[in-house]
Protein backbone atom coordinates (compact mmCIF):
# COMPACT_ATOMS: atom_id res chain seq x y z
CA UNK A 1 0.00 0.00 0.00
CA UNK A 2 1.28 3.47 -0.81
CA UNK A 3 0.05 6.50 1.11
CA UNK A 4 0.68 10.15 0.41
CA UNK A 5 1.86 12.20 3.36
CA UNK A 6 2.26 15.93 3.75
CA UNK A 7 5.52 16.93 5.43
CA UNK A 8 5.71 20.31 7.18
CA UNK A 9 8.68 22.10 8.67
CA UNK A 10 7.84 22.85 12.31
CA UNK A 11 8.24 26.45 13.46
CA UNK A 12 10.25 25.34 16.50
CA UNK A 13 12.50 23.11 14.37
CA UNK A 14 12.16 19.61 13.06
CA UNK A 15 9.27 18.31 11.02
CA UNK A 16 5.73 17.10 11.36
CA UNK A 17 3.62 15.14 8.90
CA UNK A 18 0.02 14.17 8.34
CA UNK A 19 -1.60 11.36 6.37
CA UNK A 20 -4.73 12.79 4.69
CA UNK A 21 -6.11 9.32 3.82
CA UNK A 22 -6.21 8.43 7.55
CA UNK A 23 -7.99 11.19 9.51
CA UNK A 24 -6.14 12.08 12.69
CA UNK A 25 -2.94 10.30 11.68
CA UNK A 26 -0.01 12.65 12.25
CA UNK A 27 3.44 12.55 13.82
CA UNK A 28 6.63 14.58 14.21
CA UNK A 29 10.40 14.20 14.34
CA UNK A 30 13.45 16.27 15.11
CA UNK A 31 15.12 15.09 11.88
CA UNK A 32 13.66 13.94 8.57
CA UNK A 33 14.88 10.38 9.20
CA UNK A 34 13.21 10.37 12.63
CA UNK A 35 10.01 11.69 11.05
CA UNK A 36 10.00 8.84 8.49
CA UNK A 37 10.47 6.22 11.21
CA UNK A 38 7.68 7.80 13.25
CA UNK A 39 5.39 7.85 10.21
CA UNK A 40 5.59 4.07 9.84
CA UNK A 41 4.73 3.68 13.53
CA UNK A 42 1.89 6.23 13.34
CA UNK A 43 0.28 4.60 10.29
CA UNK A 44 0.55 1.16 11.90
CA UNK A 45 -1.07 2.48 15.06
CA UNK A 46 -3.83 4.31 13.20
CA UNK A 47 -4.71 1.21 11.17
CA UNK A 48 -4.56 -1.21 14.12
CA UNK A 49 -7.88 -2.53 15.31
CA UNK A 50 -8.53 -4.07 18.71
CA UNK A 51 -10.69 -7.07 17.87
CA UNK A 52 -12.06 -7.13 21.41
CA UNK A 53 -14.21 -4.13 20.43
CA UNK A 54 -15.61 -5.85 17.32
CA UNK A 55 -18.57 -8.19 17.79
CA UNK A 56 -17.78 -11.56 16.19
CA UNK A 57 -19.83 -14.72 15.92
CA UNK A 58 -18.58 -18.29 15.63
CA UNK A 59 -19.20 -18.08 11.86
CA UNK A 60 -16.93 -15.05 11.41
CA UNK A 61 -13.30 -15.38 10.35
CA UNK A 62 -10.51 -12.87 10.91
CA UNK A 63 -7.89 -12.64 8.15
CA UNK A 64 -5.07 -10.24 7.35
CA UNK A 65 -4.53 -9.04 3.80
CA UNK A 66 -1.74 -7.04 2.18
CA UNK A 67 -2.81 -4.14 0.01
Amino acid sequence: MKLKVIVHEAEEGGYWAEVPAIPGCATQGETFDELLANLYEAVDGCLSVDLEDVPLTSKDKVREIAV
